[in-house]
């Protein structure tokens, strides 16, 4: 219509389109001039409300749910069919329970499984049945009263037990299940048949262990026809020539079904176009830096049958040399959900069997954060291994035997476990799990080093390690003559005072320049360390015979002799 638009976007004004992002600096905006366009929308409708010509008001995106499915497996519904409309069942006949069935295929026009069932159909019964969320959205509640026959829960229970405590579940469900089972429980407060609106306390989402993908530059089958002479012997040196890049290409092509060759004179090849290939099943071949030489890509194909025949769909992969002349593919690693289509998936049972379940189940949260993907990588699996077997040899030497004694603790010893106790409980508190094992390596390391083997430190370790390694904390806690489960042990209990320093190294200065170091009581007063300094063969060596001016010590920092 020919209308002037004014510019009030500044700089992100093209002439014709609104600014998506709301960061341009409004102009031409009156008392809006020099705001920010996302901040400018909460100012404009405090104004109009202020004005009383507007009214803010949020807008909810209101969708049904589709709550049938057309297969076997869900609740069905108790509802019958008479002359095309829906009645519901009579309480008498609840629970309405799916039936036995040969087969899960679809009904005769496509509906659900159910519509195969004679007994079914003659009831003139719904055939399609509920969804997933029809039972993960309330079951929490129905665990609090599973065996009630009036109701789905009493509220007297729910109002006991309460809302779940801890919700642990990855970011996929985060529509399929937590909407509608906050839809649900919001539902039930409204009718008052709970006493709570939300069904979670609190929500912790896990990242996903993700794997290596490989990729490959390669040339795929994509056809052309190139003239070649049958007669001309060198013919695969001229068409190689014409693709560089192609190192095997002879082999490659001789290699090929005689389908490719054609009758007429023609040969049917790719037409060099490059693409980015996965080369699956590879991680064991790979070296550090992504190469998958030559000899070691021959191994895979020997080794692969699968391999093999993906491999037939490639015309050739794109070649790179070492210095020394070694042959290899560049792959380019991607970190991906593990998944079977994408044939990186990491068989536990594995990794069970060469290292054990708690080595595997410890080096899992010394990945990362709980709350993090990350890539399943065994390059640090061996490291908590060993933790493993050297919390081990704190109990055991394969000459000794047994080393565990009923000595008392030393208090070097109490601090270093309750030091740990204190870390444990906190970091697992706040599902800190990799914080964790490497608490413990430091303890396991600190006690090595003092020589510790005493029950009184490594009964109680044993209890704090189970939720991390329960198979090995379990045995060694039998090995300590305890006949019952440690499942059932007290858990440990924290004293600060264990970590009470009687001691402190004082950093000691003469004339302002640090000259050494000395270990002294805290409970020292001035005169106490000034006589042990003035008598110590360092402090000594840098006065020079010279006579102390005085003596500088501030109690827990450090000491300056001034002479």
């Amino acid at each position: 219509f020919n209308i002037h638009i004014t510019n009030i976007l500044g700089d992100a004004f093209n002439g014709e389109e609104a600014n998506p992002t709301k960061d341009a600096v409004l102009t031409n905006s009156g008392f809006l001039d020099g705001m920010v366009m996302r901040d400018a929308v909460e100012v404009v409708i405090t104004k109009l409300e202020e004005l009383g010509i507007g009214k803010r008001k949020v807008n909810f995106r209101m969708r049904d749910a589709a709550f049938s499915r057309q297969r076997y497996w869900g609740e069905p519904f108790p509802v019958k069919w008479i002359e095309g409309i829906a009645y519901p069942l009579e309480e008498s006949e609840l629970p309405l329970e799916l039936p036995y069935v040969e087969s899960y295929g679809p009904g005769p026009e496509g509906e659900g499984p159910l519509a195969n069932i004679p007994e079914w159909t003659a009831q003139d019964l719904e055939t399609n049945t509920m969804p997933g969320y029809a039972g993960s959205s309330w079951y929490f509640l129905r665990y609090m009263d599973p065996h009630n026959n009036e109701t789905f829960c009493d509220k007297s229970i729910s109002s006991y037990w309460n809302q779940v405590d801890l919700y642990v579940g990855g970011t996929e469900h985060a529509v399929g299940h937590l909407l509608y089972s906050r839809m649900w429980t919001k539902a039930l407060y409204d009718l008052g048949l709970i006493t709570f609106d939300e069904p979670f306390k609190k929500l912790l989402n896990q990242g996903m262990i993700g794997a290596y993908s490989y990729y490959a530059d390669a040339f795929v089958y994509r056809w052309q026809n190139l003239e070649y002479d049958n007669n001309v012997a060198n013919d695969f040196d001229v068409i190689a020539k014409t693709h560089p890049v192609i190192t095997s290409f002879e082999t490659d092509l001789q290699a090929m079904p005689e389908t490719f060759h054609g009758n007429d004179g023609l040969i049917y090849l790719k037409d060099g176009e490059k693409r980015r290939v996965q080369i699956k099943n590879v991680g064991d071949y790979v070296d550090s830096s992504g190469r998958l030489f030559k000899t070691q890509f021959e191994k895979l194909l020997t080794n692969d049958a699968f391999i093999r025949r993906e491999h037939e769909n490639v015309l050739a992969y794109v070649w790179n040399k070492t210095s020394e002349g070694e042959e290899f593919i560049q792959l380019r690693a991607e970190i991906e959900k593990m998944s079977k289509s994408r044939y990186n998936v990491v068989n536990p049972d594995e990794i069970v069997e060469r290292y054990g379940a708690d080595t595997f189940r410890m080096y899992e949260m010394f990945l990362g954060p709980v709350e993090m993907s990350k890539p399943w990588d065994t390059k640090g699996i061996e490291g908590v291994h060993r933790f493993l077997k050297k919390l081990w040899r704190l109990f055991f030497d394969d000459v000794k035997g047994k080393l565990v004694t009923e000595e008392k603790a030393t208090p070097e010893e109490l601090k270093v476990l309750h030091r740990t106790i204190k870390k444990i409980e906190e970091d697992t508190e706040r599902f800190s799990f990799n914080t964790c094992v490497s608490a413990f390596m430091v303890c396991v390391n600190e006690l090595t080093d003092l020589k510790c083997h005493k029950k009184e430190i490594l009964e109680p370790l044993l209890i704090l390690l189970t939720p991390y390694a329960p198979h090995i904390s379990e045995e060694l806690w039998h090995q300590l003559g305890n006949t019952t489960s440690i499942l059932d042990a007290s858990y440990p209990k924290f004293e600060s005072s264990y970590l009470v320093e009687s001691t402190k190294e004082y950093p000691v200065s003469i004339n302002g320049k640090l000259r050494t170091t000395m270990v002294l009581d805290l409970a020292a007063t001035q005169e106490q360390v000034q006589e042990v300094v003035l008598q110590h063969e360092v402090v000594q060596k840098w006065m020079e015979g010279k006579p102390l001016k005085k003596l500088i010590f501030v109690k827990g920092k450090m000491i300056n002799v001034v002479v």
